[in-house]
């Protein structure tokens, strides 16, 4: 007989190679492929030998010699940095709440300085004008400091946030200092951090500054050719006397600034209100006054938040409070002074 238990024998039709485990008969064999045991025709098979004698061997490709000068060089991966300001930057926390809803659990708060100089800063947080949270430190060029973690939920509270800057090393062209804050408002950040989901991004910044500012100079005024002109030049030690006396309550209802009000826009009643408040809060500062107290009355609070978001940004106010008044009801807010 051709074969034998145990000869490798190739399957013509699938050029598997495979081994006989037994001779079924002079015309059939049962041949093992890989673990699988199945009957074939002896004229289904044939021995491998013509078939590996055959086959072209496959001769790797010789390698060609590369010379140093040859090899490609590779990029640089170091990043050109780019000086676009000083930016306070907001990482949202995700959480994934018991309805398998993705929520934010707190902000993580970096400042940013992708600019070429250092700086001292100091940090404030306040909500509803009142100091939370406060930091001192230095940044230096290109670098990101973490300041501190915001709860999500106290982000309800108004917060602003206040920086004050300095140069390290100091430019006698450059400002002593220089003041920035960011406020945001619920509606504000929530469409910020939808924004975020959408773009699948991690986190939104808001610019603080871009150029550190230089010194403002003042004009000098020659005060004989002003008196000459017949102005009246005060000494500034003495010139508190010759201001309008402060007030330490003021109304700023319309029909208390105007008699003939009722022609005007909402914007033009709400300009006025505002310019008599910057007038008279000027005056308490002049005088320092301890304190001044602001009615605005309740109605939709559109003058009362203008007042709070221009109190945030006023370095003489130790801190303001919209609460139950015997007298004004919660239509006033009341103004401590710091000096």
């Amino acid at each position: 007989m051709k074969y034998q238990v145990g000869d490798i024998v190739l399957i013509l039709h699938s050029n598997e190679e495979g081994t006989i485990v037994d001779i079924i008969n002079d015309k059939m064999l049962m041949v093992d492929v890989k673990g699988v045991t199945f009957p074939v025709y002896m004229d289904q098979v044939d021995f491998p030998y013509f078939k590996r004698f055959t086959e072209k061997k496959i001769v790797p490709a010789k390698k060609e010699k590369k010379f140093v000068d040859d090899i490609r060089k590779e990029k640089s991966s170091v990043e050109k940095k780019v000086a676009d300001g000083v930016w306070l930057t907001f990482l949202p926390v995700m959480d994934t709440d018991e309805f398998g809803d993705e929520v934010v659990e707190e902000l993580k708060l970096h400042l940013v300085n992708r600019t070429e100089t250092a700086y001292h800063f100091i940090y404030k947080l306040h909500f509803f004008g009142k100091p939370d949270f406060d930091l001192k430190n230095q940044i230096n060029p290109f670098e990101n400091f973490y300041l501190h973690d915001v709860d999500f939920a106290d982000l309800n509270d108004s917060p602003s946030f206040e920086f004050d800057f300095s140069l390290v090393l100091p430019d006698k062209k450059k400002a002593d200092h220089y003041e920035s804050s960011v406020r945001l408002k619920p509606k504000q950040l929530f469409a910020k951090i939808e924004e975020l989901k959408k773009n699948n991004q991690a986190t939104f910044s808001q610019l603080l500054f871009t150029l550190y500012p230089d010194k403002i100079t003042e004009d000098r005024v020659e005060m004989g050719r002003l008196a000459s002109k017949g102005y009246k030049v005060y000494e500034a030690s003495s010139a508190r006397q010759h201001l309008e006396p402060a007030r330490s309550v003021i109304d700023l209802h319309i029909e208390k600034l105007a008699d003939d009000w009722k022609h005007l826009s909402n914007y033009e009643i709400l300009s006025l209100q505002l310019k008599t408040f910057e007038k008279y809060y000027h005056l308490s500062v002049v005088h320092h006054q301890s304190s001044l107290t602001v009615i605005h009355g309740v109605g939709e609070g559109r003058l009362r938040d203008e007042i709070h978001d221009i109190l945030r940004l006023k370095k003489e106010v130790k801190s303001f409070v919209n609460q139950y008044h015997p007298n004004f009801g919660y239509g006033a807010t009341e103004i401590f002074f710091q000096y």
